[in-house]
């Protein structure tokens, strides 16, 4: 089926990516098409698969998912990303909206809300 969304998961916690592959694999009409454990890897893994949907980690490692956002969005001015994050802040939904972040959705909301999500932002 060649008319699935395409994911990329970019995320510094291997528990959170695989519970994220799980949910996207289960979805009849989702497929997750790449992992990052890092921003530097996460915009490498975008420029190789082009995903249609991106959900990024505000927190990574290397730098933050805000930044990571930015670089993408400079490379690939289309490109559909969502920000996850542990933190309910304004601020940083303010500055991930301002990055070009399509939507924003804490870690703690069910799969289904993410799912939904990515529905509406893969349909634009």
């Amino acid at each position: 089926m060649n008319d699935r969304i395409r994911v990329l998961s970019v995320d510094d916690h291997p528990g959170m990516r695989e519970g994220l592959a799980l949910i996207i694999n289960y979805q009849p009409d989702m497929l997750m098409v790449a992992q990052a454990s890092n921003g530097r890897e996460g915009i490498e893994r975008f420029r190789e698969h082009k995903p249609d949907v991106t959900l990024m980690d505000l927190r990574l490692p290397d730098m933050s998912g805000i930044d990571a956002i930015i670089a993408i969005r400079t490379e690939f001015p289309e490109a559909r990303i969502i920000l996850l994050t542990t933190f309910d802040s304004d601020n940083d939904k303010q500055r991930a909206l301002a990055a070009g972040a399509r939507a924003f959705v804490l870690k703690s909301e069910p799969p289904r809300k993410l799912v939904e999500v990515i529905h509406q932002v893969h349909a634009g």
